[in-house]
């Protein structure tokens, strides 16, 4: 966390405290609930030992798009990709990261704060499609395997993938150090939910003519508070990002 001291906040193991709607099953995030739907581009980042450390989202059949804080420094080859499954100990597909692009703008404080992770293989599920419209008013949904309880270690991380509904609003309700032309700031509803630890990485979706697209990734509080969801949250814009998302993943000209 050091490294982007208060971008760990979604890191350690933040992923998207995803907010149901008010319908779904019991809170079980900070203030979310568990995923009501299946997410083949959801991916859970694991250690060695098989512990989440960050989420993912698959953007092509080699590739996985996270917070560049969540593998800085990291060696690929001790940790594993768990793609396509609701719960993050069990399930769906494991690759072998083999290699961590990260934004050459990452610099632990503001913007670049995006990496992609080559699998050694590719994999069967289906990867999710960037979107295009990331204003103000627009109506998202995070996911993620974050701690449910808002203080750092309070409880284990959920096995199943949690969602919560938050909507994109103004960047000057987010008051940590903010990149205007590539983050995003993300209500927490009500006050008190939002992403949280093991968050980091994960999915920030919309849902366009009955399907998901993504639109950011998750990356830090918007105050900087070690307590999660006591503030709106802080995503890294997949859709200002597209361009190098989509250099980095396409494969070379024969």
């Amino acid at each position: 966390m050091k490294k982007r001291a208060l971008a760990l906040l979604l890191a350690l193991v933040a992923a998207v405290g995803l907010v149901q709607p008010a319908s779904a099953a019991q809170p079980d995030i900070v203030g979310g609930g568990e995923a009501d739907q299946a997410y083949p581009f959801a991916v859970a980042l694991l250690r060695a030992s098989g512990k989440l450390f960050c989420s993912g989202s698959l953007v092509a059949p080699t590739w996985v798009l996270t917070a560049a804080h969540c593998v800085d420094g990291k060696n690929p080859e001790v940790l594993s990709a768990r793609v396509g499954s609701l719960d993050a100990t069990q399930g769906g597909e494991i690759a072998q990261p083999v290699e961590f692009v990260i934004h050459p703008d990452y610099n632990a404080v503001a913007g670049g704060d995006v990496a992609l992770v080559r699998l050694d293989k590719p994999v069967l599920a289906a990867p999710v499609t960037l979107g295009a419209v990331t204003v103000p008013g627009t109506p998202t949904r995070l996911l993620g395997w974050g701690q449910t309880c808002p203080t750092l270690s309070c409880a284990p991380t959920p096995a199943k993938l949690q969602q919560l509904d938050a909507t994109i609003v103004e960047a000057t309700s987010c008051t940590a150090a903010f990149d205007l032309d590539h983050e995003l700031c993300v209500e927490n509803p009500g006050g008190d939910k939002g992403t949280c630890y093991g968050d980091s990485g994960g999915s920030q979706v919309a849902n366009v003519d009955g399907a998901w697209v993504l639109l950011g990734v998750i990356s830090r509080p918007g105050n900087g508070d070690p307590i999660c969801a006591t503030a709106p949250s802080i995503t890294s814009s997949a859709v200002a990002y597209a361009d190098w998302i989509k250099q980095k993943i396409t494969p070379p000209a024969p």
